[in-house]
């Protein structure tokens, strides 16, 4: 009989879950009900797929209102009426339009206004679907309105938002955080009746006693009203059934590009029995599950970059079938890797196989257009930002009123609940009741929906600032129901090999012609190439540049292609936490610990990996030989190691399935509990060897420019946002690959960096005060009317404020002049001082009068600190910059010396990871830059951390021991000081003759 009930998708509204809503319904004795959020469908595909479960008809419907102020409730009497909701919420929500009264007239839907909103001349265009609600505070009205007589149109609606006053206060405070403003100023009308609560049916039906047609009416309503989705194990895809209009017709293109590929992608190999076994295979299996379609669509996503010369990488579970790597989805062959066949599909498998498409950060959007203009029924894929705790807890802190520093105290934790005030226990409490609740809609990382149906047969859709239709639910409720998302990302690693390239083009003509980028297997083979990956010289490359993976390289001694497949997953959090990481190490270096320490079973079905879980498809495996799960099993397992699905009914079932099976198989428990803790504690973390793979082609793709185009790689790094390191170390890095280094030149420079032959130009992004227009106008001038002869020219051509120009003229913009800096300054103040900025170069050369300046002169050193106060890095060696000179020159050149032994070491700090030990206690991996501009690497252990703190930026010296672990030279910190700069010559008395004398004028 409830037909108005709210979820916390009612957002910053609703306090309980679609679990905890049927709950309710169930305790209270109900058989059906209707879920109707406010101006959102989130909750709606859950809601039916619950409902199952505690014996409740589910009815799905939209609470319309502007605010909180309702307008009407729309109910669906079916599918299509669902349909017809969500479409007319989706205009509201895409135009921003108010709701307002009548209700469009829906043809499969019911429309309930509140009985406030009735006014007599609606009554007298009421149309059939069209009711009136009331609710228990609006019986003591009813006698007394002449809305009584409409005896046909009356219906109960008792709306449901809370269970209890600890609800109700959640909703007063989501009311005030939605609003901005202290719980103490939140007015009435910005809240819910606190008697919009569920009460046992019999309880309703005693309070609408003496009205039993409006009862009548409602259960008539509510029975008519019938929604269906299927949730079942054998449930359709819902995608876009067919590519071409029929399945015959999808299923001749698929084997036709498949069959004119093979050569192609095939050149350097026979296509023997092996290679045309799996391909038949793989096309059966995608036939019988569905699935051409989806791959086909694929197909023509990425046959269209490459049309648009677009670099993308094809990568996922999909990565491990030959059809995609046939159809150019992938670069990953799985007979030369031989990937798992049963991670990428199977018999059991419902859900067709990933593919997550990575294209260049500047090409994402054009592919993202293209793909709405190409296919019918297309949408973002939604998700939620959730209420976490420390967000929480500011806001609730804000909502009471509390000052910035008990709030600060509240999120740290360093508290004794004892001490606090009723105030900070209350925000606490309340903290902890809405920490997980939906905050608000935002859009999946990439997910894009082509459906067969319209996107609006399952959800409304919100526009978000990108511009594209996006559904209320996300990935989890959309596979449920058999929607399975196109992976459409974006990486800046793709644009670096695009630019690279085009820097190429230009800077060493007629190379270009020369290079094949996608010519893997030639890369596979090269020596240079495979040396830098030995070496670990992999800065700037993509993937493999972090400090932990060239530990790792260096330690697997990796120098091949297939190593770096394993080590781009043996790096991911999973293995290192279950301790694997340092098991696979040592079986590595040595073969004989695999066959001591691996279960025999384990080392049978992984021999590659001796015996240890290294790829996402291990899990598969592991549950299904050793386990003796099902495949359907074992991938359900798989899928529960992440996100929502771990909490799902059915992963806990086959968890305890997984431990019964191994039991009766007669293993121990410390060996089923140490292989199930492996499993749990890496299995959402890990890669599928395909994606690995993929990941590995693209770093072999970088490595090839770094090692054959460095200068160029380096500076296509820098302009593509970096990567793993801050801007200042690619300079670094390009500098000691041959690089001349120059800072922003206003003939030279452009927004990005810029290469001449073997010099770098700085580009002016890195002059963090200048304006963004005046380098428009300045770049706009000189392309049309060629380079600037002088300062005065300039001023001539540009218009520009004093303080602008003051920060080219710093930074050594006008160095062509051959006139000191102090010296253009003043002539600069002279020639702007007196004169109104303009807002556009002057028509005609004005006339300049002969300033007679003083000689002056600027030093090195002085230069350095304007570099770092105008860029946050200088050009030169920050060892310069020393108070005090260091007292020996010692370098990575001497750790493999020392080693074992004690050293005093200064280093320029790169990098440092803050982490913490199994105890809890904090440790540091730092890494520096010698004096020479060679990377090391040091440790600090508990014990020296608790010590010894890294304060930012600078150069540190240290003392400690050098270790060699498998073969990685690092520094175990005993002592640690940062040193000093010398004051800023800028601003310190000091003499200018000990300037002179150890900064010399250049």
């Amino acid at each position: 009989m409830y037909l108005n009930c709210h979820t916390y998708y009612s957002l910053r509204f609703g306090t309980l879950s679609e679990a905890e809503l049927l709950n309710l319904a169930r305790e209270n004795q109900l058989e059906q009900l209707a879920l109707t959020d406010i101006n959102n469908t989130s909750a709606g595909l859950n809601f039916v797929r619950k409902a199952q479960e505690f014996g409740i008809k589910p009815i799905l419907g939209i609470d319309f209102r502007n605010g909180v102020d309702q307008y009407f409730v729309g109910l669906a009497k079916n599918n299509e009426g669902y349909q017809e909701l969500n479409n007319f919420l989706s205009l509201q929500l895409h135009d921003q339009k108010k709701i307002t009264i009548p209700a469009p007239a829906f043809k499969n839907a019911f429309v309930i206004y509140p009985f406030n909103k009735v006014t007599q001349d609606q009554i007298a265009t009421f149309k059939k679907n069209e009711f009136i609600g009331v609710s228990l505070k609006d019986l003591r009205k009813l006698p007394f309105s002449n809305l009584k007589e409409l005896k046909d149109k009356l219906v109960v609606q008792q709306p449901v938002s809370f269970r209890d006053k600890r609800d109700f206060n959640a909703h007063r405070l989501l009311r005030a955080i939605d609003n901005n403003i202290l719980l103490s100023k939140l007015p009435k009308s910005e809240e819910a009746d606190p008697e919009e609560k569920m009460l046992p049916l019999a309880d309703l039906n005693s309070a609408f006693s003496e009205f039993d047609f409006i009862l009548k009416n409602t259960k008539r309503l509510l029975d008519s009203c019938n929604i269906y989705f299927d949730f079942s194990e054998d449930r359709k895809p819902q995608n876009l059934n067919t590519y071409l209009g029929d399945t015959s017709s999808d299923e001749a293109l698929l084997e036709k590009l498949c069959h004119e590929g093979l050569a192609e992608r095939y050149q350097h190999r026979a296509v023997d029995d092996v290679i045309l076994g799996r391909l038949q295979k793989e096309l059966d299996l995608i036939k019988k599950m569905g699935f051409v379609s989806y791959f086909l669509i694929n197909w023509d996503i990425i046959s269209h970059a490459r049309s648009q010369g677009f670099f993308y990488v094809g990568r996922g579970s999909g990565a491990n079938s030959i059809v995609a790597y046939i159809l150019r989805i992938t670069d990953v062959d799985p007979i030369e890797l031989d990937l798992y066949f049963e991670r990428f599909i199977n018999l059991y498998r419902v859900n067709p196989p990933d593919f997550d498409i990575d294209f260049s950060w500047k090409d994402r959007e054009a592919m993202t257009r293209y793909i709405f203009d190409r296919f019918p029924n297309v949408s973002l894929l939604g998700t939620y930002v959730t209420f976490q705790e420390k967000g929480v807890i500011r806001e609730l802190g804000k909502v009471f009123g509390l000052p910035k520093e008990e709030i600060d105290q509240l999120c740290s934790g360093k508290y004794q609940t004892s001490q606090l005030d009723e105030i900070g226990r209350l925000v606490l409490k309340y903290g902890a009741l809405i920490k997980g609740m939906p905050n608000y809609l935002s859009i999946h990382a990439g997910g894009i929906l082509i459906t067969e149906k319209p996107v609006h047969y399952f959800s409304a859709t919100h526009l978000p600032p990108k511009g594209y239709p996006t559904t209320h639910f996300d990935m989890v409720i959309a596979e449920d129901v058999g929607l399975y998302k196109f992976d459409i990302l974006s990486q800046r690693g793709l644009a670096k090999i695009e630019e690279t390239l085009r820097i190429i083009e230009y800077n060493q003509p007629g190379k270009r012609d020369s290079i094949d980028i996608h010519d893997i297997a030639k890369f596979k083979s090269d020596p240079i190439i495979n040396e830098l990956v030995k070496t670990a010289q992999c800065m700037g490359c993509f993937y493999v540049e972090s400090p932990a993976m060239r530990m790792l390289l260096k330690k697997l001694k990796v120098d091949n292609y297939l190593g770096l497949v394993a080590a781009s997953s043996i790096i991911r959090p999973g293995v290192a936490k279950s301790g694997m990481m340092r098991e696979y190490i040592l079986r590595h270096r040595d073969t004989k610990r695999a066959e001591e320490r691996a279960h025999p079973v384990m080392l049978s079905i992984m021999p590659e990996t001796y015996g240890v879980m290294v790829y996402q498809e291990d899990v598969i495996k592991v549950a299904h030989y050793f386990a003796g799960l099902s495949l359907g099993e074992a991938d359900v397992l798989r899928r529960g190691m992440s996100g929502k699905f771990r909490s799902r009914d059915e992963f806990q079932k086959v968890k305890d399935k997984f431990v019964d099976n191994c039991l009766k198989k007669g293993y121990d428990d410390k060996l089923i509990f140490e292989i199930w803790d492996q499993v749990a504690s890496f299995a959402g973390y890990a890669f599928a060897k395909g994606h690995s793979a993929s990941y590995a082609v693209e770093s072999y793709q970088t490595l090839f420019l770094k090692a054959y185009f460095p200068i160029e790689y380096m500076v296509a790094v820098l302009n593509n946002g970096g990567g793993f390191y801050s801007a200042e170390f690619y300079i670094h890095e390009a500098r000691m690959l041959g690089a001349t280094i120059h800072s922003p030149c206003i003939n030279k420079s452009f927004m990005g960096n810029y290469l001449y032959g073997k010099k770098l130009y700085l580009g002016y992004m890195y002059l963090r005060e200048l304006e963004e227009r005046v380098v428009e106008q300045l770049l706009k001038e000189r392309k049309t009317n060629g380079e600037y002869t002088s300062l005065t020219n300039f001023l001539d051509r540009v218009s520009i404020s004093i303080e602008q120009l003051s920060i080219l003229i710093r930074i050594d913009a006008f160095k062509f002049t051959g006139i000191n800096k102090h010296e253009l300054l003043w002539q600069a103040h002279l020639s702007l001082s007196k004169s109104p900025t303009l807002d556009h170069p002057k028509l005609f050369p004005a006339k300049h009068k002969n300033f007679k300046i003083p000689h002056l002169y600027a030093t090195n050193l002085e230069t350095a600190f304007t570099q770092l106060e105008l860029m946050g890095f200088t050009l030169c060696s920050p060892f310069e910059l020393l108070a005090k000179p260091p007292e020996n020159n010692n370098g990575k050149k001497d750790l493999e010396a020392n080693l074992d032994k004690n050293i005093d070491i200064y280093g320029y700090l790169v990098t440092v990871k803050n982490t913490r030990t199994h105890k809890g206690t904090r440790m540091n991996f730092a890494t520096l830059v010698d004096q020479f501009g060679e990377v090391f690497d040091t440790v600090l252990f508990p014990p020296i951390a608790a010590q010894y703190f890294f304060r930012g930026k600078g150069i540190y010296r240290f003392y400690g021991k050098v270790v060699s672990e498998f073969g990685f030279l690092s520094i175990e910190v005993i002592k640690m000081q940062k040193e000093d700069y010398i004051p800023d010559p800028r601003y310190a008395d000091l003499k200018t003759s000990s300037l002179k004398q150890q900064f010399p004028k250049k």
